[in-house]
């Protein structure tokens, strides 16, 4: 029986370790790009500005990271998705590394929108790889958005344990080299490679819809994809200082909330797998639009709750926005061409990332004009609905894993 992944120029193991570094990557992204949410909670107080003030610094960081997604696509399909991840890799390490002997705002933006800018190269070139390498684009999704998961989990309770080891500087400092280390193993590895594997069932669904269709379900997600972006980093960006806020369970610990935010952040991971599992079963549309239905009454519980049932209600709407995340990214697949697959989820992630960015001022001013989150909750309630109506205009799509191919009929490389 062939392997599942065809690939050229060195056969399945060299792609298929790709692959699993492409994975990781994703961790590293979400990772570097939220280790700063935890760090402002210290920042506020060493730079004597409000909280608002503060994080705005990473706002161009945060533009950056979905701003220059498409350009970086582009760069993958035209050039070397390999080389472009060992990119990734070191220009965020050295970019954090830089953050983390900045001495003034000015410097501190500066090395976070250096962060931004090279971590925004993984979404459009990572999900191509995975996706031209996998025979069921649901679960391949799933299994690489766990990876993203764990990086969403981790950075706060990374930053808040460097802190309280350390501080604040080490936070951006350690996890920089560890990820200039791991992108010198990747070029090592695979810097020379050139071509992508190419899924027989991503062959089989290039022609497999209609373009007008595809050109409809494209416009809904670009919708989709800013409002669920909005959402995603409202919750990810704010729930550093709305748990340092609302949770009494820790006193004035750090470490202690910032650990509860990473558990409520990894609810995600287990979404991100029952996103990937629905996605090759159900409808896409189906799954996609029923996420955010489910999300619009918890956060509108969320908007006065507080404690165990703040976390509660954080903690599921993280993980159905999560179950989302894997059919989003499977009905980008479906409606594009694989060759434009990279070009593609830099297209989204632009919505999804760099526009939504205007969550980061969002979560500053609610909190410094309200001195709380109701509002915040509220506006995420009304995006969710927002979501559900726009997302039942999306063509009828059914489940996404393919015919099995022809034994022995390795599809071409592109």
């Amino acid at each position: 029986m062939p392997h599942p992944v065809m690939a050229p120029r060195g056969g399945p193991p060299r792609w298929l370790g790709a692959v699993a570094l492409a994975n990781v990557g994703h961790a590293y992204a979400h990772l570097f790009m939220l280790l700063y949410p935890t760090v402002v909670l210290v920042l506020e107080h060493e730079l004597a500005m409000s909280y608002g003030e503060v994080l705005a610094l990473s706002l161009p960081g945060f533009i950056l990271f979905g701003a220059a997604a498409m350009p970086a696509g582009w760069l993958a399909d035209r050039w070397s998705a390999a080389r472009m991840l060992s990119i990734f890799y070191i220009g965020t390490g050295a970019s954090a590394i830089l953050t983390g002997f900045a001495r003034t705002p000015t410097e501190i933006m500066l090395g976070l929108a250096a962060i931004g800018l090279f971590a925004a190269i993984y979404h459009p070139v990572g999900l191509a790889v995975v996706v031209r390498n996998a025979t069921n684009h649901g679960r391949a999704l799933g299994i690489n958005g766990v990876w993203g998961s764990v990086g969403i989990t981790a950075a706060p309770f990374v930053a808040g344990s460097l802190i309280a080891l350390a501080d604040w500087r080490v936070a951006f400092i350690a996890p920089g080299v560890i990820a200039v280390a791991t992108g010198l193993v990747f070029a090592l590895l695979h810097g020379r490679a050139r071509g992508e594997a190419r899924s027989a069932g991503a062959a089989a669904r290039d022609s497999g819809v209609a373009r007008k269709l595809a050109i409809r379900g494209l416009a809904v997600l670009a919708l989709t994809s800013l409002c669920v972006g909005i959402i995603g980093q409202t919750l990810m960006v704010g729930l550093p200082k709305i748990f340092d806020v609302r949770l009494q369970l820790f006193g004035d610990g750090i470490l202690g909330k910032s650990g509860m935010t990473s558990l409520v952040l990894a609810v995600g991971a287990l979404g991100q797998l029952a996103g990937g599992y629905l996605a090759d079963r159900f409808a896409l549309k189906t799954v996609y639009v029923a996420m955010y239905v489910l999300i619009v009454p918890v956060a509108l519980l969320a908007t006065g709750a507080g404690d165990m049932s703040l976390v509660v209600a954080a903690g599921l709407m993280q993980m159905f926005m999560m179950v989302s995340i894997p059919t989003e990214n499977s009905l980008v697949a479906h409606f594009c061409p694989s060759r434009w697959h990279a070009t593609a989820y830099g297209a989204k992630f632009v919505m999804a990332l760099g526009v939504s960015a205007s969550a980061v001022p969002l979560v500053g001013a609610t909190y410094d004009r309200t001195g709380d989150f109701f509002w915040l909750f509220a506006i995420v309630a009304a995006l969710a609905a927002l979501v559900a109506l726009a997302g039942l205009l999306l063509p009828a799509t059914r489940r996404t894993a393919p015919p099995p191919a022809p034994a022995g009929k390795p599809v071409a490389a592109e």
